[in-house]
């Protein structure tokens, strides 16, 4: 008797569920163990069932040191995809894609990474937020300190204006001057 091509759908009759879901989970992480012999590489199987238990697979010492590398080399692609993203959405967007994501009445199916991922989006957005607004301070701060120096040098060029023209001006305490003035005008 041939095998027959499974239809890709969820299962009804949940017994049968839990029966193909055991039988499936063990015939992955047996795949998983034997490409982990076979090809020499480091694999980590998480799976959590519709009850929510968790079901693991490590072929390294330990699954932590994996997912913890997988962190660490997703932290270095999101770093190197950021300018990319940075591009495509716009702040109002990622808000309004995360708000819209959390009041959908559907929230209960976001798994743990979708969450995780959520966040990141918005720590991401809030720290280029305030990264922005130090920026514009700081440009703020230096065009103040710019118009500032201009007016000092621009009250001291009037000062030096004040005092060339003040020596300029006939000085009135003198007597003479007068008299010097009107003997002048005479000749």
């Amino acid at each position: 008797m041939g095998r027959r091509k499974v239809e890709m759908k969820r299962i009804e009759d949940k017994s049968s569920r839990q029966v193909t879901f055991s039988k499936r989970r063990s015939g992955l992480i047996k795949k998983a163990r034997e490409l982990s012999v076979l090809c020499d590489v480091e694999i980590a199987l998480v799976i959590f069932s519709s009850r929510g238990r968790l079901y693991e697979f490590s072929s390294a010492d330990s699954l932590a040191k994996i997912i913890e590398r997988y962190w660490s080399h997703y932290e270095q692609a999101t770093v190197a995809a950021k300018d990319v993203n940075k591009a495509l959405l716009s702040y109002t967007e990622l808000l309004h894609m995360v708000q819209s994501q959390l009041e959908e009445p559907a929230i209960e199916k976001l798994s743990v990474m979708d969450l995780v991922k959520l966040e990141k989006e918005l720590d991401t957005a809030l720290s280029e937020t305030r990264a922005r607004k130090v920026q514009l301070m700081m440009e703020s701060v230096m065009s103040l300190k710019e118009k500032v120096a201009d007016m000092e040098k621009k009250n001291e060029d009037n000062s030096n204006e004040v005092v060339i023209e003040f020596n300029n001006i006939p000085h009135r305490l003198d007597p003479h001057l007068p008299q010097q003035q009107t003997l002048s005008l005479l000749q």
